[in-house]
């Protein structure tokens, strides 16, 4: 459980002015040490004085005694001049002004403070940006309207701070003269603040810059590029998952890893993807779970479940499934909503959800391709090996699930069942529909670029090489493709020289100085060294 550092009297009423709330110095707060005391304010001040059950916001804000204005991964530090109103309308504001829009905290928020504070607030300033953003999220999010009059002047404002967070097309809300710029929809809309690392990486039009270089390669290259490509995402898929398929299992995946974005995403189509991958179920149902479901281990002495995440409960399912395809229309017909984020949020949101018993996380690597594709990202038939980028740095990839998954577990109660499941006991929909999927999207993007800027370079230059190498073979020695393949391979092992065992089994018949003609041309177009 999280520790509170600042206890709170329950007799106290839940205004926050008759406490003088702001007043409270903190130095740790959740077991989160600031960068220095100073007065905790926005999200963080009503998520301690209201008490939300709500994992912490990835940053927080505090205001300093002295006079620094400054970030660090987890803190936002303001100076005096930025202290806000120590009400909750004041704390409101500075939230939405310098922290942006947090979903699931102000649902908690608006559920412990009821209709009356909130219409208070906007009757008192009706026409002001951030009650009529208050107004709106309020009704969006407790689907109910307050009893208030439909606005009928001003001007429109954005809902979501572009400067802030990554905001969709924007959509206008009459009653409250908002451009409604959520990029999700009430069902499901986790978030992606702007940081440093993004822009920089968006900045360089990744989109282009592969576009760019597929262009300059020969097409036969570039054909054979793609299926090597093709084959070692779907190997490095299931190695992710611990398992080693057979050929023809991983191969049947990377074809359909080839066709994502050919089909929209609907619940048919994600159940049909279970299947291909789910090569027995004779002991694993396919189809959406009807149970509880977790990722961890069992206790070894008497099968206790020991989640490292649990996921949805299955009951809320339908909802989440039917809010994650339609976020994902929706991010398909954005034009302008950068496709790598919207991968980030479809795939990582649907591998938190965890609809299926198995088949998640190949199912949630699937999707960056499909997403990537119906938004136009690169070339039809150029696939990103994802999942090889992944499996390479699988540490920064589990680190980047448990980002999402530890904060939460304190937020869900549960029981073993008799089968050693878990079966969720209080409502959780919400930990699942909204969420801050920063962490997500810095690590896919940083996955991309590997990708663009190493991955298919390399591969486009090995097969360049070997090409030149196999018209040496050609020419001097008439070698079958398969035995170039073999030959080259050798090589590669034995760093430009064929080992003893080559040389006296599968290459017998070569004479020595045939050999080292063959070491020479190798080292001197693979290792780039003349002998």
């Amino acid at each position: 459980m999280y520790v509170f550092f600042i206890s709170l009297n329950n007799q106290f009423s839940h205004t926050l002015s008759k406490n003088n709330y702001f007043s409270r110095i903190i130095t740790v707060f959740h077991e989160r040490t600031a960068p220095e005391e100073g007065y905790l304010v926005g999200y963080g001040a009503l998520l301690q004085f209201y008490e939300l059950a709500v994992p912490l916001p990835d940053r927080l804000a505090i205001i300093s005694r002295k006079h620094k204005h400054y970030e660090t991964e987890m803190w936002k530090v303001f100076t005096p001049r930025h202290k806000p109103e120590d009400t909750l309308m004041g704390h409101l504001t500075f939230a939405l002004k310098y922290e942006g829009i947090e979903l699931g905290l102000l649902k908690k928020l608006f559920q412990k403070t009821g209709p009356e504070e909130i219409t208070t607030i906007i009757t008192n300033e009706p026409t002001g940006q951030y009650s009529r953003k208050i107004w709106f999220l309020y009704e969006w999010l407790m689907d109910i309207n307050l009893n208030l009059p439909d606005l009928t002047a001003g001007n429109y404002i954005h809902l979501i701070d572009e400067t802030l967070q990554y905001a969709g097309k924007a959509e206008p809300s009459k009653r409250h003269r908002i451009r409604n710029n959520l990029p999700g929809t009430k069902e499901f809309c986790p978030l992606i603040r702007r940081t440093p690392m993004l822009e920089e990486i968006i900045q360089l039009q990744l989109s282009q810059k592969v576009n760019n270089l597929v262009a300059k390669i020969h097409p036969d290259i570039m054909a054979r590029t793609a299926s090597f490509l093709l084959l070692k995402d779907s190997k490095a898929s299931y190695a992710i998952e611990g398992e080693r398929p057979p050929v023809t299992r991983a191969q049947r995946w990377g074809r359909a890893i080839g066709q994502a974005g050919k089909k929209p995403i609907s619940k048919d189509e994600l159940i049909r993807l279970q299947q291909m991958v789910i090569d027995n179920p004779r002991f694993i149902k396919t189809g959406w779970r009807t149970q509880g479901g977790f990722i961890g281990e069992h206790d070894r002495r008497d099968g206790t479940p020991m989640p490292d995440h649990i996921s949805a409960k299955w009951q809320d399912l339908p909802a989440l499934i039917d809010g994650l395809i339609a976020m994902n229309q929706k991010m398909e017909e954005d034009e302008i909503f950068d496709a790598v984020l919207a991968a980030t949020m479809i795939a990582f949101g649907f591998v938190f959800i965890h609809p299926f018993a198995d088949g998640n996380g190949r199912l949630h690597r699937y999707l960056i391709h499909h997403v990537l594709s119906r938004k136009g990202f690169v070339t039809p038939g150029i696939i990103f090996p994802v999942s090889a980028i992944i499996l390479e740095r699988i540490n920064e990839y589990r680190k980047v699930l448990e980002h999402y998954s530890q904060p939460r577990l304190d937020f869900v109660k549960w029981k073993i069942t008799d089968d050693h499941n878990v079966e969720v006991l209080n409502d959780t929909i919400d930990l699942y529909r909204y969420f801050d999927a920063t962490k997500q999207a810095e690590f896919l993007y940083s996955c991309v670029r590997q990708t663009i800027e190493v991955t298919i370079p390399e591969e486009v230059d090995y097969l360049e090489r070997y090409d030149q190498m196999k018209i040496y073979l050609d020419n001097h020695f008439e070698m079958p493709d398969k035995t170039v393949a073999l030959l080259v391979r050798f090589l590669q092992q034995g760093n430009g020289k064929l080992l003893e065992r080559a040389r006296t089994k599968e290459f017998q018949e070569l004479k020595i100085e045939e050999i080292q003609a063959i070491e020479a041309q190798f080292s001197e177009i693979f290792l780039n060294k003349i002998i």
